[in-house]
């Protein structure tokens, strides 16, 4: 799939780690872009995914500097998180691979003041939802002739690991009145390419 449609937002979440965040966990890491850039940011990163495989190639590739990146085989719905800990922890695509009361976990690792942004997949509730999706399809399109040229001109890459994909079963609807209960406060958002976000600020 040329056009990576988690890809594109990292900046938007990159834009969301609070100004003197020092510490992120990245959950579903996959092969590490995110945690990458979180790093070049100067975040020291925890990053974690339950499929081996990637987790490997994302530790081959190592981290660009001038924070870090630690890379773990681990499933954060069984691992205990450390308390009051991360100052940014990001969760993309990866949501609907465990119990969406998982947030709750996640809730308590955030450090106060800190932010959870989660990148995640449902199906559409509304007419608004459907409207925005709708109009990603010729805007996809778009995007993926000209990544799928632009990557036939430079010769492509060697192919890696994908994660496990799996799909989702939460209706947006089920989205936003499960975050307004487990994370009061918290912001839901229908964005393009059939993705929402959903920001959480521990006071």
């Amino acid at each position: 799939m040329p056009f990576d449609h988690n890809d594109c937002y990292h900046p938007l979440l990159l834009r969301l780690a609070p100004p003197r965040a020092r510490r992120a966990l990245d959950v579903g890491c996959g092969t590490g872009r995110l945690a990458r850039r979180l790093a070049a940011r100067g975040l020291a990163v925890e990053a974690v995914d339950t499929a081996e495989d990637v987790v490997a190639v994302a530790e081959a590739l190592g981290s660009p500097g001038p924070g870090s990146v630690v890379y773990r085989h681990a499933d954060v719905t069984t691992r205990p998180l450390p308390s009051r800990h991360y100052d940014l922890i990001t969760c993309v695509a990866s949501l609907h691979h465990m119990p969406f009361a998982t947030v709750t976990t996640l809730r308590e690792a955030l450090a106060p003041g800190g932010v959870l942004a989660v990148l995640g997949l449902a199906h559409p509730s509304t007419l608004r939802d459907r409207v925005i999706w709708h109009t990603s399809v010729p805007v996809n399109l778009l995007a993926n002739a000209v990544v799928s040229v632009a990557d036939r001109l430079g010769g492509g890459e060697d192919p890696v690991p994908r994660a496990p994909v799996r799909d989702w079963d939460m209706s947006l609807n089920d989205v936003r009145r499960e975050a307004a209960r487990l994370l009061p406060g918290s912001r839901v958002r229908v964005l393009p390419f059939w993705r929402y976000l959903l920001t959480y600020r521990r006071a």
